[in-house]
């Protein structure tokens, strides 16, 4: 990953529907290099998509929570199976494995406080699997419009023989 490929990519996270032509502008290069290094960052999976942010106020679903959930047994299984169910539910949109007092955590938005009651009575203590549940409301929710990518580490030096 290049000075290029970085560039390329914080002008896609800023807006992903600008034409090659405005993308090559930006970044300084011809269309057909933005074009060439573009498919070459989604072939390497560095892009994995393309999609279009809501507002979730906007959509009816301004309330959002953070659900740590405990499952047991704690088999692959079963993990795996609840993931897939939970992932499945349309007030998620933001599902975590995690490691130490919880399985999971997961990120739901809904219409109202009473939208979070339900979901954790109505939809998660109903599954056989789930040991624990702890719920906490979320006041605001930030998030960054770009990820940069990690700064490439220095190779170790290689040892002489």
């Amino acid at each position: 990953m290049d000075a290029l490929d970085r560039a390329l990519l914080r002008e896609l996270q800023d807006d992903a529907r600008q034409t090659n032509r405005e993308l090559a502008a930006r970044t300084g290069v011809s269309p057909s290099t933005s074009l060439e290094r573009v498919r070459l960052l989604r072939e390497r999976g560095v892009i994995t998509g393309y999609h279009a942010a809501v507002d979730l106020e906007a959509v009816g679903r301004p309330v959002q929570a953070l659900i740590s959930v405990r499952i047991r047994p704690p088999a692959r299984p079963v993990i795996e199976g609840f993931r897939e169910w939970a992932a499945q539910l349309p007030e998620v949109i933001g599902l975590f494995v995690t490691s130490g007092a919880h399985d999971f955590l997961i990120h739901v938005a809904v219409p109202d406080v009473n939208g979070v009651y339900a979901f954790v009575i109505d939809r998660l203590t109903e599954r056989r699997e789930v040991a624990d549940v702890q719920t906490t409301m979320a006041y605001e929710h930030v998030q960054p419009r770009r990820i940069e990518p990690a700064a490439e580490r220095p190779a170790a030096p290689r040892r002489k023989r």
